[in-house]
Protein backbone atom coordinates (compact mmCIF):
# COMPACT_ATOMS: atom_id res chain seq x y z
CA UNK A 1 0.00 0.00 0.00
CA UNK A 2 2.36 1.94 0.26
CA UNK A 3 3.36 2.65 -3.42
CA UNK A 4 -0.10 3.87 -3.61
CA UNK A 5 -1.08 7.67 -4.43
CA UNK A 6 -2.57 9.45 -1.90
CA UNK A 7 -6.11 9.99 -2.25
CA UNK A 8 -7.08 12.96 -3.70
CA UNK A 9 -10.43 13.75 -4.03
CA UNK A 10 -11.65 15.39 -1.42
CA UNK A 11 -8.73 18.14 -1.96
CA UNK A 12 -8.79 20.86 -4.53
CA UNK A 13 -5.76 23.05 -6.32
CA UNK A 14 -5.39 26.04 -3.92
CA UNK A 15 -4.82 29.42 -6.01
CA UNK A 16 -1.57 30.32 -4.10
CA UNK A 17 0.66 32.91 -4.99
CA UNK A 18 4.25 32.15 -3.56
CA UNK A 19 5.76 35.57 -3.59
CA UNK A 20 3.99 38.64 -2.63
CA UNK A 21 5.94 41.94 -3.43
CA UNK A 22 5.64 44.99 -0.69
CA UNK A 23 7.44 47.85 -1.68
CA UNK A 24 11.47 46.30 -2.85
CA UNK A 25 10.79 43.44 -0.88
CA UNK A 26 9.85 39.74 -2.17
CA UNK A 27 7.46 38.30 0.69
CA UNK A 28 7.26 34.40 0.76
CA UNK A 29 3.76 33.64 0.15
CA UNK A 30 3.74 30.14 1.98
CA UNK A 31 3.51 31.78 5.50
CA UNK A 32 1.02 33.49 7.36
CA UNK A 33 0.67 37.39 7.57
CA UNK A 34 2.77 37.96 10.39
CA UNK A 35 5.66 35.50 9.32
CA UNK A 36 6.30 37.09 6.34
CA UNK A 37 5.60 41.20 7.25
CA UNK A 38 8.33 40.06 9.67
CA UNK A 39 10.80 39.41 6.83
CA UNK A 40 10.47 42.94 5.84
CA UNK A 41 13.69 45.00 7.29
CA UNK A 42 11.93 47.48 9.95
CA UNK A 43 8.98 45.22 10.35
CA UNK A 44 8.59 43.67 13.58
CA UNK A 45 6.31 41.16 15.47
CA UNK A 46 4.50 44.02 16.82
CA UNK A 47 4.36 46.09 13.91
CA UNK A 48 3.05 42.91 11.47
CA UNK A 49 0.23 42.03 14.31
CA UNK A 50 -0.99 46.22 14.27
CA UNK A 51 -0.80 46.02 10.69
CA UNK A 52 -2.86 42.91 10.16
CA UNK A 53 -5.32 44.00 12.64
CA UNK A 54 -5.80 47.55 11.10
CA UNK A 55 -6.53 45.71 7.95
CA UNK A 56 -9.03 43.19 9.86
CA UNK A 57 -7.24 40.27 8.18
CA UNK A 58 -6.31 37.25 10.85
CA UNK A 59 -2.95 37.45 11.13
CA UNK A 60 -2.36 33.31 11.09
CA UNK A 61 -3.87 33.57 7.43
CA UNK A 62 -1.63 32.57 4.92
CA UNK A 63 -0.69 35.68 3.05
CA UNK A 64 -0.28 34.06 -0.57
CA UNK A 65 -4.32 33.16 -0.45
CA UNK A 66 -5.52 36.60 -0.06
CA UNK A 67 -6.89 38.85 -2.51
CA UNK A 68 -5.48 41.30 -4.30
CA UNK A 69 -7.85 44.14 -2.63
CA UNK A 70 -6.47 42.84 0.91
CA UNK A 71 -2.47 42.71 -0.39
CA UNK A 72 -3.58 46.19 -1.62
CA UNK A 73 -4.78 47.49 1.84
CA UNK A 74 -1.68 45.64 3.91
CA UNK A 75 0.30 47.67 1.27
CA UNK A 76 -0.94 50.78 1.90
CA UNK A 77 -0.76 50.56 5.89
CA UNK A 78 2.75 49.51 5.38
CA UNK A 79 3.37 52.76 3.44
CA UNK A 80 1.33 54.95 6.00
CA UNK A 81 2.24 53.28 9.52
CA UNK A 82 3.87 56.25 11.06
CA UNK A 83 0.51 58.29 10.71
CA UNK A 84 -2.11 55.01 11.92
CA UNK A 85 0.01 54.49 15.41
CA UNK A 86 1.18 56.94 18.14
CA UNK A 87 4.76 58.67 17.24
CA UNK A 88 6.64 56.70 19.77
CA UNK A 89 6.10 53.14 17.74
CA UNK A 90 7.58 54.38 14.49
CA UNK A 91 11.59 53.72 14.07
CA UNK A 92 12.87 56.83 13.24
CA UNK A 93 11.45 59.59 15.19
CA UNK A 94 12.35 63.46 14.99
CA UNK A 95 14.83 63.26 11.79
CA UNK A 96 17.71 65.57 11.92
CA UNK A 97 16.99 67.53 8.40
CA UNK A 98 13.11 67.88 8.63
CA UNK A 99 12.11 66.95 12.45
CA UNK A 100 9.39 64.55 11.45
CA UNK A 101 8.85 61.02 12.63
CA UNK A 102 8.57 58.01 10.15
CA UNK A 103 8.66 54.60 9.80
CA UNK A 104 10.85 53.13 7.07
CA UNK A 105 11.20 49.95 5.62
CA UNK A 106 13.46 47.82 3.39
CA UNK A 107 16.11 49.79 1.64
CA UNK A 108 15.31 53.11 3.07
CA UNK A 109 15.95 51.73 7.00
CA UNK A 110 19.21 50.42 5.97
CA UNK A 111 20.45 54.22 4.12
CA UNK A 112 18.70 56.29 6.60
CA UNK A 113 21.06 54.37 9.07
CA UNK A 114 24.05 54.86 7.09
CA UNK A 115 23.07 58.40 6.68
CA UNK A 116 22.66 59.17 10.28
CA UNK A 117 26.46 57.02 11.41
CA UNK A 118 28.29 59.15 8.66
CA UNK A 119 26.82 62.28 10.13
CA UNK A 120 27.96 61.50 13.73
CA UNK A 121 31.35 60.79 11.92
CA UNK A 122 31.69 64.04 10.53
CA UNK A 123 30.69 66.00 13.38
CA UNK A 124 33.06 63.37 15.34
CA UNK A 125 30.78 62.71 18.12
CA UNK A 126 31.25 60.82 20.81
CA UNK A 127 29.18 57.87 19.06
CA UNK A 128 30.63 58.58 15.91
CA UNK A 129 34.85 57.99 17.25
CA UNK A 130 33.71 55.40 18.42
CA UNK A 131 32.18 53.58 14.91
CA UNK A 132 35.11 55.00 13.38
CA UNK A 133 37.61 53.19 15.48
CA UNK A 134 35.16 49.77 15.57
CA UNK A 135 34.35 50.02 19.02
CA UNK A 136 30.88 49.35 20.61
CA UNK A 137 28.68 52.27 20.99
CA UNK A 138 26.18 51.71 23.44
CA UNK A 139 28.17 51.74 26.66
CA UNK A 140 28.91 47.69 26.50
CA UNK A 141 32.25 46.25 28.12
CA UNK A 142 35.08 46.02 26.06
CA UNK A 143 37.46 44.80 28.77
CA UNK A 144 36.41 41.08 27.95
CA UNK A 145 34.33 40.71 24.86
CA UNK A 146 34.58 42.44 21.52
CA UNK A 147 37.79 41.25 20.78
CA UNK A 148 38.74 41.19 17.18
CA UNK A 149 41.86 39.92 17.24
CA UNK A 150 42.54 36.14 16.35
CA UNK A 151 44.00 34.75 19.51
CA UNK A 152 42.00 35.36 22.94
CA UNK A 153 44.04 33.16 25.32
CA UNK A 154 47.39 32.44 26.07
CA UNK A 155 48.28 29.26 24.59
CA UNK A 156 50.50 27.10 27.09
CA UNK A 157 51.43 24.40 25.11
CA UNK A 158 52.62 26.80 21.96
CA UNK A 159 54.93 28.30 25.09
CA UNK A 160 56.29 25.28 26.47
CA UNK A 161 57.26 24.12 22.93
CA UNK A 162 58.82 27.39 22.07
CA UNK A 163 61.11 27.35 25.41
CA UNK A 164 62.42 23.73 25.16
CA UNK A 165 63.08 24.08 21.70
CA UNK A 166 65.28 27.23 22.69
CA UNK A 167 66.77 25.06 25.70
CA UNK A 168 67.84 22.25 23.58
CA UNK A 169 69.61 24.74 20.59
CA UNK A 170 71.39 26.94 23.69
CA UNK A 171 73.11 23.83 24.63
CA UNK A 172 74.95 22.41 21.53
Amino acid sequence: MSAEEPDTEGEEEEDIRYFVRIGQTDLDGTKSVERSLMEMNGIGQRTARIIARKAEIDRREVIGKLDDDEIDEIVGLVRSYADEVPEWMVNHQDGYFDGESTHETGNDLQMSRRRDINRMKMIDSYKGVRHRRGQKVRGQRTKSTGRTEGTIGVNVEAIKEERSEDSEGGEE
